[in-house]
């Protein structure tokens, strides 16, 4: 099999899907693999580091995907991705087609086959592609959020851990996966009172286990709206494989948050849980809605490639391995994650997007 992975190109990402260790592996079990120039600068690995492995350098985009039969990448392909995808082409990487409808429309056109990371899932329920970006989107959306509500950057002025003679910040987190596990948990350690919502019961469990500061509530919409009103940082993380998030905090509810407060939606890529929420880049990462701070960035794990990529190459290269057979459809994990094929919607929930 001949595996091009692209340099990306969205706002500010500086991820590559595979790691130079990780191509070894593809050349050394007879795989042809060939890279773009520069594709793993941002993630701290030059052209030679994968030359090394056996992999082919190739100059530009129009040369990678030329060559490539599977072409592995880590976000969506954007306008300077899709003039050189093919009908032949077998397309893997983070797609979050619900809440792009023109990025489908796009794809049904040129008629390739896309198997999206968030949606290959295996029989226990487990999304293990999506999952080590959920952890870091999770740490690093908490991470930001903290420096939100510091008066300079537009917020309202506090400490989240609090000190003696002045009271800890409140963080709601809406979602207990592993995003929003990842932002409870963080924000307990920084010392905050947290409060997490989640429908499952053992997902409730394992929140309230963190510590004393850690509440764990089921998402009633009084109790929801209750709890946003009095946070000083909202962190969305509620996920439907495949399908837009719903909302869950509406537009009322960010209304009645006090200015200067903090929504940090990481269920943005699937359209957001927040009523408010609109995309944004790292170019221009923030806004202002009813006097609070949104932080909706779509590739938050963008921000520490070096991290990341190591992450998501080590979850990734067994599935690209197996993709690598011509019999691959057969892993069920991966014929989940089908989304588009030969001109038509496949993907179960984005049929009834």
């Amino acid at each position: 099999m001949r595996i091009g992975i692209p340099r990306e190109i969205k706002t500010l990402e500086g991820r590559v899907a595979l790691v130079p260790a990780a191509c070894g592996d593809l050349v050394r079990a007879g795989h042809e693999v060939f890279i773009e120039a520069s594709a793993g600068e941002k993630s701290g690995f030059s052209d030679s580091d994968f030359e090394s492995v056996g992999v082919r350098v190739l100059p530009d985009a129009s040369s990678l995907y030329g060559k490539a039969e599977l072409v592995v990448k880590v976000k969506e392909p954007v306008a300077g991705d899709l003039e050189h995808l093919r009908k032949d082409h077998l397309l893997f990487c983070y797609l979050h087609l619900a809440a792009e409808p023109a990025l489908t429309r796009s794809l049904l056109d040129i008629g390739l086959t896309g198997v999206a990371f968030e949606t290959v899932e295996t029989a226990d329920g487990a999304l293990p592609l999506l999952a080590p970006m959920s952890n870091i989107a999770g740490r690093i959306g908490v991470q930001v959020g903290i420096h939100l509500l510091h008066l300079p950057a537009g917020g309202k002025g506090i400490l989240l851990g609090g000190l003696p003679a002045a009271d800890r910040g409140h963080v709601v987190v809406l979602g207990a996966g592993a995003a929003g596990g990842n932002s409870a948990r963080l924000a307990a350690a920084a010392g905050a009172r947290v409060t997490v919502f989640d429908k499952r019961p053992d997902r409730l469990a394992e929140m309230m286990a963190i510590g004393a500061n850690v509440t764990a509530l089921y998402p009633y919409v009084e109790t929801v709206a209750e709890f946003v009103a009095r946070a000083d940082m909202v962190v969305g993380a509620v996920l439907v494989t495949g399908a837009r998030a719903p909302h869950v905090v509406t537009r009322s509810m960010v209304e009645s948050m006090e200015e200067g407060s903090v929504i940090v939606d990481i269920s943005v890529d699937q359209g957001g849980c927040v009523e408010t929420t609109r995309p944004t880049t790292y170019a221009e990462p923030t806004y202002t809605e009813a006097g609070v701070t949104h932080f909706c960035v779509t590739n938050m794990p963008g921000a520490v490639p070096r991290t990341s990529s190591h992450a998501l190459s080590a979850a990734l290269l067994p599935y690209v391995q197996r993709m690598a057979r011509s019999d691959w459809e057969q892993d069920p994990a991966l014929k989940l994650g089908i989304n588009v094929r030969d001109g038509e919607i496949v993907h179960p929930a984005l049929k009834s997007n």
